[in-house]
């Protein structure tokens, strides 16, 4: 049902802004466009299910991965044409602009990847002659635990403005009419509260802080200097709030780029590169993926094909 509105919807305006004239009229247009747009979207789900089923990842994760990276080589040939110009920097300024594209890309997986190690002991049992216990663990809370969340939902309080516009008679004036430019100073700033705030509001929402505490308790650890129960509840909250603030500014930082490289005349297909949902997606998906492959492979002991992997730690075979 969903998707049957939003097919109409988006028929809609193609027709009201003559991106499509229709050959027939236009009932029958949208009502086997909305058939049509459904039934493709119904089986891209089924596919990703069948991919998630069989294959490695989540396979609608995939998908979309797959979806934003093939305009990615697109978008660089254009800016490339785009700079080539002798009036728009040249080719050494497209150089720099793919340099900057791959330090925001390396940022970007150190944010994904980045935890901090609360270390856990664990009291010793014995059990007969056998012991139980006594090592030395870690709980790694991740510097950006909301992922892409925070981005996507302040993107949907940021279209509600831009869409009233739609609906008004004229096209916005004044305060409201920056929420439909992705380049407004204001925009971007608004944008990037959202972000801060959902970053934190979506975390509590999925960190649970007690219940950690609680499930070491029963298993009978501890966090080095700390009691155990609402102390180590306070303290891993504590150090989950510290560790989200700059994660939280770097994914405002990764979810204005976009506007800021469309501001200062990147062509904006390869401008939706430099940060926000799309590099989010891709450098997500593509690490949770090589993050899986790897785990199959260490599972089924297959050495020979991670001699070079990320991998660290792996033991030597034993000589035969």
């Amino acid at each position: 049902g969903i998707t049957a509105l939003q097919a109409y919807g988006y028929v809609h305006s193609q027709i009201n802004n003559d991106q499509i004239s229709p050959a027939i009229s236009v009932i029958t247009f949208n009502v086997l466009s909305i058939f049509v747009l459904t039934a493709g979207t119904l089986f891209v789900m089924w596919l990703g299910e069948k991919i998630t089923d069989k294959g490695i990842g989540n396979g609608t994760s995939l998908i979309i991965m797959v979806g934003i990276l093939a305009r990615l080589p697109q978008a660089i040939i254009q800016e490339f044409s785009s700079r080539n110009a002798q009036s728009n920097g040249g080719p050494m300024l497209f150089l720099i602009e793919l340099a900057v594209f791959v330090l925001i890309t390396i940022g970007l997986i150190l944010l994904v990847q980045g935890t901090r190690k609360i270390p856990v002991n664990y009291a010793k049992r014995i059990v007969g002659n056998k012991q139980f216990g006594g090592v030395r663990q870690f709980i790694p809370l991740k510097v950006n635990a909301a992922g892409v969340m925070p981005i996507i939902f302040a993107q949907a309080i940021m279209f509600i403005p831009a869409t009233a516009i739609g609906f008004a008679t004229d096209s916005g004036s004044g305060f409201i009419r920056i929420f439909s430019d992705h380049t407004n100073g204001w925009y971007n700033l608004i944008y990037a509260v959202l972000v801060i705030v959902f970053t934190y509001f979506y975390t509590a929402l999925i960190f649970n802080p007690t219940s950690m505490a609680d499930e070491m308790k029963r298993n009978n650890g501890f966090v080095p200097g700390v009691k155990p129960g609402k102390a180590t509840a306070d303290y891993i909250g504590a150090v989950m709030d510290r560790i989200t603030l700059p994660g939280a500014f770097f994914l405002a930082l990764v979810g204005i780029l976009p506007g800021v490289a469309a501001a200062v005349n990147i062509n904006s297909n390869f401008a939706t590169f430099f940060g926000g949902t799309s590099l989010l997606i891709m450098v997500g998906v593509i690490l949770d993926t090589l993050q899986q492959i790897e785990s199959q492979l260490l599972m089924r002991h297959y050495d020979g094909l991670m001699s070079t992997g990320r991998i660290k730690g792996r033991t030597a075979p034993a000589n035969v």
